[in-house]
């Protein structure tokens, strides 16, 4: 028997998942969510297998809550329209349902889950992720888990980023936060009009900046508007010399 969570912000649409799902008895539904928050403690409480999931959501969307998730499990997402979404699918072959579906439509998706190894399934989605996170409106803001709870956390208000082992501080008003991603990866979704590489190890929201002072040999330091000095090694102290036309 392999558990099932579905998160869907659409009533209608998670019972006609249930309904479908009446046809596989190898399948038991451990919870129903209506957004991501329940779906991140659903997954936490009742490890599933399979999580049939919504990408457009209020709240957090689809993609996320996986990322607040250690270990995702498998996933069939269903959408009423997402352009990027389904691009993204298309190259990493993980399965999705396009709203309204009917069950044999179900069916097939549930039969190519069951199809697949464990490692396989794991690698597709983490590729998935990747590729998602670069779409537009994941720029925009990032989403992290705060002990129990999450907190999403808007461009605009984090004053720089910084490495920390195998995750990234990411520094605002209220403090630091850590997000299990690389600085790579930021460096690539966050606005580059807005957010600058200073250093290996720090990205800078140059709204913040009041000045760069001299410091050491070739290297400089970014002063905040808190106060905190942010290193700039020399090829970032020649990108934020382009983007302040400085």
């Amino acid at each position: 028997m392999s558990k099932v969570v579905i998160v869907d912000d659409e009533m209608l649409a998670r019972s006609i998942v249930k309904e479908y799902l009446e046809k596989h008895p190898q399948l038991e539904l451990a919870a129903e969510c209506g957004d991501g928050f329940e779906g991140v403690k659903a997954i936490q409480q009742y490890q599933p297998d399979l999580i049939f999931l919504d990408i457009q959501m209020p709240k957090i969307n689809g993609f996320e809550m996986l990322e607040l998730i250690e270990q995702p499990p498998a996933v069939i997402f269903t959408t009423a329209f997402d352009e990027y979404a389904i691009k993204a699918f298309e190259a990493h072959a993980i399965d999705y349902l396009l709203k309204p579906f009917d069950q044999e439509r179900f069916d097939k998706a549930v039969a190519k889950w069951m199809d697949q190894k464990p490692s396989a399934i794991e690698k597709t989605t983490q590729e998935l992720l990747e590729t998602a996170s670069h779409s537009p409106s994941q720029s925009q803001r990032v989403v992290v888990k705060n002990g129990s709870k999450i907190k999403i956390i808007p461009a605009r208000d984090i004053f720089y980023l910084e490495a920390a082992d195998d995750f990234v501080k990411i520094h605002t008003q209220e403090g630091y936060f850590l997000k299990n991603k690389t600085m790579s990866h930021f460096e690539q979704t966050l606005d580059e009009q807005q957010f600058v590489r200073s250093h290996r190890s720090y990205i800078i929201n140059i709204q913040q900046i009041t000045r760069i002072d001299p410091y050491e040999k070739d290297g400089h330091v970014a002063v905040l508007r808190t106060g905190a000095k942010v290193p700039v090694s020399r090829s970032g102290y020649g990108k934020l010399k382009a983007i302040l036309g400085i």
